[in-house]
């Protein structure tokens, strides 16, 4: 119970938190000209998608008396697509001071998921729900109902669900989360940049909708390139069977289907990936092996990490040169100075000098990034010198860092 609070209920709240105080600082009311769909930039007319995908599937599954598989997809909804994704995206198009047409589109299709979501939870959680639903409604007064549970269900329009857009960027998503995921297993923030990922595209299709979000994923993940791999190059694959599954499939039949499928070569475990199933002799009789049936494992390679996850595989680059190490030094010494700045109550247009302790990392870095540091952090100047600021630690090294108010 504790877990559904803070995962569901108290993102739900962050999300709403972050959207209201904006809302309130801009006025936003909802009585601004509603900004047409296909006018709106791609990530709200995917969110939007995702959303009215939902509203189907809620629909579908409480219409089967499954409320358990309805409330995990708007739980998915909430967690992975509208707070992880979406709006941590879309932080910097709420802070502009005019109120521009994608500022507008911002603020409109994130209440629309709000109110969209306080709807569907109702059966669930109806005292939130009806929270939610009153102080979004309340400000905008667009909906003349004095509760959630006197408002219609939402219902699915077809006409904002596009199946392609939904793909290209659920394929962005996992291709973030599997490299996030390699970073963490060598302990590699996302502020110190890699060179390059290799992703062995499995057919046209796959490669199609990585290309078409390759900038988001580079952006996300922090890596300088994206490149697809022809067959699979250097990746080598392993096939491993699910013998608990697989031992009641094939019976009697098993060791031969096993020795079967640890001989298969890359070809054949790529064509595996990407028909979905093969077909092996065993004991003079062919059988069908699905991909579900095992799991592929990739070979790490020198210098590399690999991820497979269905048939999609991803190589992270992770080996360090001294320019990626200098740009890394120059993002944690703007991340420093950004958190001095912000704890020294100054406004965000105020422009400061910087000291920072003399080290040769520091100077590496402020040699290779000081115009790209001080943009940054509004800085006049950068001076490494002993100082009587404030201490920070970056990767076991200690330095102060000393800002004045110009």
């Amino acid at each position: 119970v504790d877990e559904v609070r803070r995962k569901f209920f108290g993102t739900l709240y962050n999300t709403y938190s972050f959207f209201a105080l904006y809302a309130n600082v801009d006025g936003f009311d909802y009585s601004q000209p509603e900004v047409p769909v296909e006018e709106r930039p791609e990530i709200d007319r995917w969110i939007l998608s995702v959303l009215h995908s939902l509203v189907k599937g809620v629909d579908k599954e409480l219409g089967n008396y499954d409320p358990t598989r309805a409330g995990r997809l708007i739980d998915a909804f909430v967690n992975d697509d509208l707070s992880n994704w979406y709006v941590r995206l879309n932080r910097k198009r709420f802070w502009g001071k005019e109120m521009s047409k994608d500022k507008l589109s911002a603020y409109q299709t994130l209440y629309t998921c709000l109110e969209t979501v306080a709807k569907l939870i109702a059966p669930f959680a109806p005292f939130y729900a009806d929270q939610l639903y009153l102080d979004l409604t309340a400000a905008t007064g667009r909906e003349n109902c004095e509760s959630v549970h006197l408002a219609k269900f939402p219902e699915a329009n077809e006409a904002y669900i596009d199946a392609d857009l939904e793909a290209r960027m659920g394929m962005a998503q996992k291709i973030t989360s599997m490299v996030l995921a390699l970073r963490r297993k060598v302990n590699i923030k996302v502020r110190q940049p890699l060179q390059k990922i290799m992703i062995p595209a499995v057919d046209d299709e796959q490669r199609q909708h990585i290309e078409a979000v390759k900038e988001l994923i580079r952006n996300e993940v922090n890596v300088k390139e994206l490149d697809f791999v022809e067959g699979q190059g250097d990746l080598v694959k392993k096939v491993k069977c699910n013998f608990k599954v697989m031992g009641k499939k094939f019976g009697k039949l098993m060791k031969g289907v096993a020795a079967a499928m640890a001989s298969l070569d890359q070809d054949q475990i790529s064509a595996l990936e990407r028909n979905g199933k093969i077909g092996i002799a065993v004991d003079g009789q062919t059988v069908e092996v699905e991909v579900a049936d095992v799991e592929i494992i990739s070979e790490d390679i020198p210098g590399w990490l690999v991820s497979n996850e269905g048939n999609l595989t991803v190589a992270l680059e992770v080996e360090l040169t001294d320019e990626l190490r200098n740009e890394g030094m120059a993002r944690e010494l703007i991340n420093r100075v950004q958190n001095i700045r912000k704890d020294s109550g100054l406004e965000i247009t105020d422009r400061i000098n910087v000291t920072i302790t003399e080290n040769e990392s520091v100077q590496k870095a402020v040699d290779s990034y000081q115009e790209y540091i001080m943009t940054q952090v509004l800085a006049d100047s950068i001076v490494l010198a002993d100082n009587d600021g404030t201490e920070v630690e970056i990767d076991q090294l200690k330095l102060n860092i000393k800002i004045e108010k110009l």
